[in-house]
């Protein structure tokens, strides 16, 4: 059974998108050069905020995770997994990564992109502090 979440955040001029590890959103509003994995700002949701089923497949073994980002035409498909460690417990954001490293941020591990990995079509228009950015988030047992 597959569960999904949408969740909408903002682009911001600070965008580096170059973290070759990680990519992530967040609540906060502010974004300096330093955050070079933030790929939005003002999100929707944060780990804390995802339904409860959601977060219990996520928390499955063998749980793949499809995060389609959307800015108006410019699209990216990033493929992950969930994991057992998941708490998804963090108030303001939310990690993709490429390891299998797990804090109460992760989101999901084994990810085959990071920030660095995504289209620079997507990038140019998530800096733009007025782009309205769609994430989707589905999760699906392949157990």
């Amino acid at each position: 059974m597959a569960v999904t979440e949408v969740i909408f955040a903002n682009g911001h001029e600070n965008v580096r998108s170059t973290n070759r590890t990680t990519f992530q959103i967040t609540k906060d509003e502010h974004l300096t050069r330093r955050g070079d994995c933030i790929i939005g700002v003002g999100a929707t949701k944060a780990a804390v905020d995802l339904n409860s089923k959601f977060r219990e497949v996520a928390r499955t073994e063998q749980t793949r995770m499809v995060i389609t980002i959307e800015a108006d035409e410019a699209v990216e498909v990033v493929n992950a997994w969930g994991n057992t460690q998941l708490s998804l417990t963090h108030p303001t954001d939310l990690v993709v990564r490429k390891s299998d490293y797990v804090c109460d941020r992760t989101l999901a591990i084994g990810a085959d992109k990071a920030a660095k990995d995504l289209s620079r079509k997507l990038v140019e228009k998530i800096r733009n502090p007025n782009q309205k950015i769609k994430i989707t988030l589905t999760v699906e047992s392949v157990t």
